[in-house]
């Protein structure tokens, strides 16, 4: 079939780059996050081609599983794409940090040796906040991924020139000032404290489970 990728059944690039710019020419809100596999070649080489195409076929699994609203692409190698139709930049940023732990905590269906844990880094961006066409957009979320890289890997980011912002209609402002606050004394992003809640948030309600 036409843009399909063959190794994992989604879409490719050019089957990405259509439905982008489908959603931004009917004006349609759109978030993008790019994401790699940290340290696949180390997998390749070290495992084999074999083990490296399995844990493309079974992240591709955990794409699928993730959200019904979720549209996933593998763009090339080890780097896939997600469109979230009418997602605020907000909203899509707790969702990959969801889909980021998701695929962390998925060691036994990757079935590598211990010694290999698979995790993936994210950036995220949105449309027409970050991006008023399909290749600004797309550049806005790669930004975003290099950031994410920069940190450490194994994170989710937004574009380096973005902090996120919080609506009052979701969060009430005495929040959302406390949260700059502690940025600035901790002297990290906005996101970056959101992730460690979001995790202890996560943690929380496992153990309840």
């Amino acid at each position: 079939m036409k843009h399909m990728d063959g190794l994992t059944g989604l879409l490719n690039r050019k089957g990405l780059e259509a439905f982008l710019s489908e959603r931004i020419s009917s004006d349609d809100t759109v978030s993008l996050a790019l994401l790699d596999v940290d340290f696949f070649g180390d997998i390749n080489e070290r495992l084999g081609n074999e083990a490296g195409d399995r844990v493309l076929q079974t992240l591709t699994e955990l794409l699928k599983d993730s959200n019904p609203n979720h549209h996933p692409f593998r763009v090339s190698g080890d780097e896939f794409a997600v469109v979230l139709p009418d997602t605020t930049l907000e909203q899509a940023f707790l969702q990959m940090e969801k889909l980021r732990s998701t695929v962390e905590a998925a060691e036994e269906r990757f079935q590598l040796p211990s010694t290999h844990k698979v995790t993936i880094t994210i950036g995220v961006a949105q449309y027409p906040r970050d991006g008023k066409s399909e290749a600004t957009l797309n550049r806005a979320a790669s930004a975003a991924l290099m950031s994410a890289k920069e940190i450490g890997r194994n994170q989710v980011a937004l574009p380096p020139n973005e902090e996120m912002v919080m609506k009052s209609c979701y969060y009430p402002s005495t929040s959302t000032r406390k949260l700059k606050q502690l940025a600035e004394q901790a002297k990290k992003k906005e996101s970056a404290l959101l992730r460690e809640a979001l995790e202890d948030l996560l943690r929380k309600y496992d153990r309840q489970s």
